[in-house]
């Protein structure tokens, strides 16, 4: 048998210019758009179980239900403050807001407010509610703010309430949007 000699290898040089020239490019750019991508988040509630005795006890809670052709704005005290029906299929927020400025104004101390959205409401519509009940603008000094009404939002189910073609239904199940927390 034949031994051959063979000839140690140097090691080849490793070449990461291209790399490093790839990770001046990329970092800087990243981070601008992390900066740009930085997205609000804005913390919610769920309205707390209660029971019938503590209903009596409890402070004013306020609530928008959203039904499909209406909102109805309405408390755990005197039932419905105000149903503002839709036209055309558009819900009136300007008359939402100005509702909410209204109530703010009665009752300054007031933080907290329940949004109670049918199962099939649009996503828009829903976030539309929100922003209209948590701020309003208003000019001070000369310029644009937004004045604060109720930022704490919780968000619950609307109350089932049969169709009128249902048989079953009865004033008394139209009374179920009443406040019924």
């Amino acid at each position: 048998m034949k031994r051959r000699l063979r000839r140690p290898q140097e090691a080849a040089d490793l070449d990461i210019t291209a790399f490093m020239n790839l990770m001046i490019v990329l970092v800087p750019i990243l981070l601008i758009n992390m900066i740009i991508a930085h997205t609000s988040v804005l913390e919610l509630n769920f309205p707390e179980s209660s029971s019938p005795n503590d209903d009596l006890d409890k402070a004013l809670q306020l609530q928008v239900i959203i039904l499909e052709d209406q909102l109805v704005v309405s408390d755990n005290k005197g039932g419905v403050i105000k149903q503002i029906s839709s036209y055309d299929k558009q819900y009136n927020f300007e008359l939402l807001g100005r509702v909410m400025q209204d109530i703010k104004a009665r009752v300054p101390e007031k933080k907290d407010i329940t949004i109670m959205a049918m199962h099939d409401t649009s996503y828009q519509t829903l976030v539309t509610v929100m922003d209209k009940v948590r701020a309003f603008q208003t000019v001070v000094a000369g310029s644009v703010v937004y004045a604060e009404l109720f930022p704490e939002v919780s968000i619950a189910d609307a109350p089932n309430v049969l169709d009128e073609s249902d048989s079953i239904a009865t004033k008394a199940d139209m009374e179920q949007i009443k406040v019924k927390s």
